[in-house]
């Protein structure tokens, strides 16, 4: 299986935001997000638009960010929010940025039926099985080294765990403090994509 990364002028831009703003590690999980994400969509027979899940996909985490972290609000509803005001600036109609943003809330979920919203399903998946591990066998091997060679994990774990630690100390009751009290780091030591 090969790796194609969809191209226009919004997708270049979400590249280019997610490039400015993340530490390297974190924009490589973006990008191999949107690939896992593609890959599922084929496993599990999930139709999805690959513009919206691209875009999703590089911005998904942006909320991270210190420039645009909310004091008050988890990190992937601030996310959503940047997401939305991007999406505005790309021209997107108001449904397409809702739904953006949606997606982008809902990849924190544990679960997201595919069949209400395929790109929140694939996206959630897709981030669930890069840090967690969750599924990383329903991955195509061949698909995997390819991803992980072009975007390298680099330090992912120490810098995720660093970004959720410092959200979960200052919003207990977000899915960030969520996934710490749930042993995270634990779950993403023993990821096998860490093994590559």
């Amino acid at each position: 299986m090969e790796l194609t990364l969809p191209g226009g002028p919004a997708c270049e831009h979400a590249t280019e935001v997610a490039s400015a703003y993340s530490a390297p590690s974190l924009l490589n999980h973006s990008m191999r997000v949107y690939a896992w994400a593609a890959a599922l969509g084929g496993v599990h027979h999930v139709g999805f638009d690959p513009e919206l899940l691209f875009v999703a996909a590089m911005l998904h985490d942006v909320g991270l960010a210190p420039e645009f972290d909310s004091h008050t609000k988890p990190f992937e509803v601030a996310g959503g929010h940047v997401a939305w005001v991007f999406a505005a600036g790309a021209g997107w109609p108001p449904e397409r940025r809702a739904r953006l943003a949606e997606v982008i809330v809902r990849h924190m979920w544990a679960e997201v039926d595919p069949a209400e919203d395929p790109e929140g399903f694939l996206l959630s998946r897709a981030a669930a099985a890069d840090i967690a591990g969750r599924d990383v066998a329903d991955l195509p091997a061949d698909l995997r080294g390819e991803v992980l060679a072009r975007y390298p994990r680099l330090d992912l774990v120490a810098e995720f765990l660093r970004c959720f630690g410092d959200q979960a100390a200052r919003k207990p009751e977000s899915s960030a403090a969520a996934a710490m009290r749930n042993d995270l780091a634990t779950r993403m030591a023993r990821n096998p994509l860490e093994e590559n």
